[in-house]
This record gives C-alpha cells, sequence and structure tokens, in this order.
C-alpha cells in the first residue's frame, strides 16, 4: 500500500511536469456561476457586480459524515476585499444539530487588513459532543487498551467493537495575527486555548473486578493529567508565506505555515511543552485555458514531546481548523503525539464551458505514532480515496458547494460544505 500511495505521488507530480508539452484542447470560455445560469433560465437580466465585492451566502446544511451522522443546520459565509487587498478575506460559521445530539457552534476567520498589512486567522468553537476515540498511532486499535482486556482465546475483536465511545464539551479560541514582514510573507502572535470537560469516557469502568481500561484514562493518568476535564493553554508564534491566487478556491500558488506552541505554567498549564506545526499547500494548473483544471498537493505536521499534552488535545484526524482532513474517517479516529498528512487532489470541469459543474478525484494517507507499542511514524499509514462534485455559487470570490464521498480502511462518509478542502 506504501508502493501505491508513493507512486500516486510521483504520476501527480510527472502530470505537472509533462503538462507544458501537451496541447490543451480546452476551449477559452467564461465562467458562470448557479445564480447566473437560474437568472438566464428565468430570463431576467444578469446582475451586475463590482469586481471584488463582497459575497455572502447562507445555506441550509443537510447532510452527514462519520463523526456527526446526519445533520442539519445552517452555515454561512461572507468574502470580501479590504481596500488596498488583492487577496479575498474570509469570515464562516456555522450552527449545527445532529442526530447523535451533538451541537455544534463555529466562527472561523481569515482576513487581511487594509493593504494587507496585518492576516489575522482564528477559529473558534462551542461543541457538546461525542466522539470515539480509538487509542494512539495509526494501527490503533490494533494491541490497544480494549485489544488486551476484550481479544480472548485468539478470537479476533472487529475495529468497532473495540471504539471507546466519549461525551464531552469543548471549547476552542484560537486567534493569530500576523505582520508582513514582505510581500505575501508573515511573522504571527498568538493564542491557542482548548478546554475539554463534561468528559464521559463511556467505555470506563473502575468497578473492582469488573474494570475496564480506556486508553484515554490510561494515558492521561501516566502522565498527570485530569481525567474528566482539562485544558491546554498556549501562546503560539508563527511564520506564513501565501502565495496563492485565491484562499478560497487558488488556481495557483502555494502556502506554507510554520507554528511553535508553547504551553507553559505561567499560562496556567500542568506542565511546561511545545508543538511543532507546519503546513503546505501547492497548485499546479494542467490546461493552458482552463486555470481551474489543476492538481492540487496539501502537506501537515504536528510534532509534540511524550506526555507534553492531555490526551484529546493530541494532534487527530480532522483536527484542522477547517475540521476538512482525512476524508473517509471519522474525525479523531487516528491520533498521536506525532502527526503527518498528505493529500492529493485533482479538479477537473465538468460543464463543457460554463465552468458551472466541477469535479474532483483525491486520496490521502494518514500516519501517527505511539511510544507505548514502539510504533514509529510512518511505520503505519492509513490510506484514503474518494471524488465529489463542485457547483460553482459565486464566481466572483470562486465559491463552490462541494459534495464528496470518501472512503478509508473499513470506512467511509459523505460531506457536504461550502468551499473547497484545501
Amino acid at each position: 500500500m506504501k508502493t501505491y500511495i508513493l507512486a500516486f505521488f510521483l504520476l501527480m507530480n510527472f502530470s505537472h511536469l509533462r503538462a507544458q508539452d501537451i496541447p490543451s484542447s480546452d476551449t477559452l470560455c467564461i465562467q458562470k456561476d448557479l445564480p447566473q445560469l437560474i437568472r438566464e433560465a428565468l430570463h431576467k437580466s444578469p446582475k451586475v457586480k463590482e469586481e471584488g465585492s463582497g459575497s455572502l451566502l447562507l445555506v441550509p446544511i443537510i447532510g452527514s459524515n462519520p463523526a456527526t451522522g446526519f445533520m442539519f443546520g445552517v452555515g454561512g459565509q461572507y468574502a470580501f476585499k479590504m481596500k488596498g487587498s488583492e487577496q479575498f478575506s474570509l469570515l464562516s460559521g456555522s450552527l449545527q444539530a445532529t442526530t447523535k445530539n451533538q451541537y455544534l457552534f463555529l466562527v472561523k476567520n481569515n482576513v487581511y487588513s487594509k493593504n494587507e498589512r496585518f492576516f489575522y486567522t482564528g477559529d473558534w468553537r462551542f461543541l457538546i459532543f461525542s466522539q470515539p476515540t480509538y487509542g494512539l498511532g495509526t494501527n490503533s486499535p490494533e494491541g490497544g487498551a480494549l485489544d488486551y482486556q476484550f481479544a480472548l482465546a485468539g478470537q479476533e475483536t472487529s475495529i468497532d467493537s473495540l471504539a471507546q465511545p466519549m461525551e464531552f464539551n469543548f471549547i476552542r479560541f484560537h486567534q493569530t495575527v500576523g505582520y508582513k514582514i514582505k510581500e505575501d510573507m508573515y511573522l504571527g502572535i498568538g493564542y491557542n486555548y482548548d478546554s475539554y470537560f463534561k468528559i464521559n469516557d463511556q467505555r470506563l469502568s473502575l468497578v473492582p473486578g469488573d474494570s475496564v481500561l480506556t486508553s484515554h484514562y490510561l494515558y492521561n493518568k501516566r502522565y498527570g493529567f485530569d481525567t474528566e476535564k482539562y485544558y491546554s493553554s498556549a501562546i503560539l508564534a508563527s511564520f506564513m508565506i501565501d502565495k496563492r491566487d485565491n484562499m478560497i478556491q487558488p488556481y495557483k500558488g502555494y502556502f506554507l505555515s510554520l507554528g511553535f506552541r508553547g504551553a507553559y505554567r505561567i499560562t496556567g498549564n500542568e506542565n511546561n511543552s511545545e508543538m511543532i506545526t507546519m503546513e503546505w499547500r501547492s497548485y499546479h494548473g494542467v490546461s493552458k485555458k482552463n486555470p481551474s483544471h489543476l492538481i492540487a498537493f496539501w502537506v501537515m505536521g504536528t510534532f509534540t514531546p511524550e506526555g507534553g499534552f492531555p490526551y484529546m488535545t493530541l494532534p487527530a484526524t480532522a483536527y484542522d481548523q477547517r475540521g476538512r482532513s482525512a476524508r473517509g474517517y471519522t474525525q479523531g479516529r487516528f491520533r498521536g503525539k506525532d502527526y503527518v498528512y498528505t493529500e492529493a487532489e485533482y479538479r477537473f470541469p465538468i460543464s463543457r464551458c460554463s465552468g458551472i459543474l466541477g469535479g474532483v478525484l483525491f486520496v490521502n494517507a494518514t500516519t501517527s505514532n505511539n511510544l507505548a507499542q514502539d510504533l514509529d511514524l510512518f511505520e503505519s499509514i492509513k490510506p484514503g480515496y474518494g471524488l465529489g462534485l463542485r457547483v460553482m455559487i459565486d464566481k466572483s470570490s470562486r465559491t463552490n458547494l462541494t459534495l464528496d464521498y470518501g472512503f478509508g480502511e473499513r470506512s467511509s462518509g459523505f460531506y457536504l460544505a461550502v468551499s473547497e478542502t484545501f
């Protein structure tokens, strides 16, 4: 499987390098969006919109994914340009309820100030949530805490039977301010707060003679953290280069982010610890005449010392700002002290000329470690793959409605969202 993943990435890079040698068959067309198409069908005159003017979208949320089950609610996105800025800024949020009795309030901000002197990025959340955890490492729950307690008489125990369901409330406040030191280059400082409370580790039992110890309980006890509530309070230093032509749906360019997160006693933590993060995104056209025809790459890495952070604050599946990584797996499916994620996506037009419909094919891979099992990073890699449909709903900001279906190892999920995954 590792060989197949490597071959895919090499093929994608080779396709990009050869793209300039292949004559393009794409015709030069004018981009349209869904509201424009509806107006044309109703024989109404086109709506005149200033280039770069703000775009407010409110959409009902009806869909499902592995972490939430069926969900419903409302989501909004406001894309705009500040005076003197060539880049679109983005404010987004949602209010959701799910069939798993979960309630989610999410707000994200990625905003360039006037003349792009500052860049603000934030992730604010309040969740009444439930989520299974499977232990640390990408091979979890194989060899995990419950595996040793329930795999009796050599009988194979299924992954689902080894899931460790948890209920909890969660508050997140992540906010960073970056100062431009050079064109498209920013140094930032910020504050990250993550709080888990009212934790109900449902599989845990401390009854003598009938005890069941979960990965969450064993890890937190080993490193001196509370098992019912805890938080991480950290200062953040960051470095960012953003060469994308549009953060909502890039056609070209790249994005690089490096971060250092310090959670110290002086900021209210149980001990002193650090976390290092990195992220890379790049976009490579395969058509000279249609910029939406491209290949995109995404790489993220998070690295922490052993026992530095409480269990649920460790890096995990779909813990990125927009919760969009690792399609095909449930949120929190893989977790570890160190965590690396990679994805490649092929984006292509379906509509012959209007550009309203598009499609994507994607493949991803996740790896995390587990020191208790001597499992190193990259020793166990879990792949995911899938396909999706894109509907252009605002051409000025390049905002798509995205519908994806992803497959993982004995896992799958449907994803409905606004804007590209990355």
